[in-house]
């Protein structure tokens, strides 16, 4: 199935990501993740691909996981600026070994450890390549409040379209935290001539640990609502994690109902807090009763 015909349907399309172990004996806990959160009938699940592409195989073993055994579609991530052209086609062609139809293309994150490869150096440098040597379907990833590398605000919307005319499908959005500016961002897109379905992208925060983190990764901005709910809870984990689930949940209810096509959301492969959401958001999504 290739998955930006989900949104031609307009039903809003629910999806999940999680992320492959760093180690292979970790693979199972992640597969059991898998099943239990394919209760949740997502429509798609994306698989991360790792720092350096150093889990690979294990985005690989993950989407086989989803395809042939829940029947789930998987949409797999591949990064560029650490793998050369010989190393990337070998991954194309495992992806497509275990039936893999659909890859979220990405540059990736530049790693101290590793020397980038010149052979890519944007996604969509990469998407058109696999455009013209594969028969995948491309997502490709955007930033509501702008790449951090970019420059200028129109400088990224540039970058999107140049996905957009490589080949991309459809986009998801990197994590953020302001609704309000989802739909700002969705405007300045259309005002710049893309046309693609921007699928947003949202983290519960459940936990302290994962501000610093997340904020590092996505450049997100933190909204007075989120800072306040932060401060009140900060002594207090268990109230912290049913506050983070319940933003998460008023911020996808927001979304949708200001005409968001779906809703993406980074799970952290933790199941109870995915189920949660799903549990807030089900109406919304228009879905009966499991």
């Amino acid at each position: 199935m290739r998955i930006y015909s989900l949104f031609e349907t307009g039903r809003p399309v629910f999806s999940l990501e999680v992320f492959p172990p760093k180690k292979t004996v970790s693979l199972a806990r992640v597969k059991q993740t898998l099943r239990e959160l394919a209760v949740l009938r997502p429509d798609y699940v994306s698989v991360t691909y790792g720092a350096a592409g150093t889990a690979a195989g294990l985005t690989c073993e993950l989407a086989a996981c989803l395809k042939q055994e829940l029947g789930i579609e998987p949409l797999a991530h591949l990064t560029c600026i650490n793998s050369s052209r010989e190393q990337l086609d070998g991954v194309l062609a495992r992806m497509r070994e275990v039936g893999v139809e659909n890859i979220l293309a990405l540059r990736g994150d530049r790693s101290p450890d590793v020397a980038p490869q010149k052979d890519f150096l944007h996604a969509n440098e990469l998407m058109r390549y696999i455009q013209s040597r594969y028969d995948f379907s491309l997502a490709g990833a955007c930033y509501p409040e702008g790449h951090p590398d970019s420059p200028t605000v129109e400088a990224d919307l540039q970058a999107l379209l140049y996905k957009q005319q490589a080949g991309a499908k459809h986009l998801v959005t990197q994590l953020f935290f302001d609704t309000d500016g989802y739909f700002r961002f969705v405007d300045r897109a259309r005002a710049a001539g893309i046309t693609l379905p921007i699928q947003p992208g949202v983290m519960p925060i459940v936990k302290l640990g994962q501000i610093q983190r997340t904020v590092a990764l996505s450049a997100a901005s933190l909204p007075a609502a989120f800072s306040k709910m932060i401060a009140r809870y900060e002594q207090d984990p268990d109230g912290l994690y049913k506050a983070g689930i319940q933003y998460a949940v008023s911020q996808c209810l927001a979304l949708l109902a200001g005409g968001a096509p779906g809703i993406h959301i980074y799970t952290m492969n933790n199941p109870d807090v995915a189920k949660r959401v799903y549990e807030g958001i089900r109406d919304a999504l228009g879905r009966e009763e499991n």
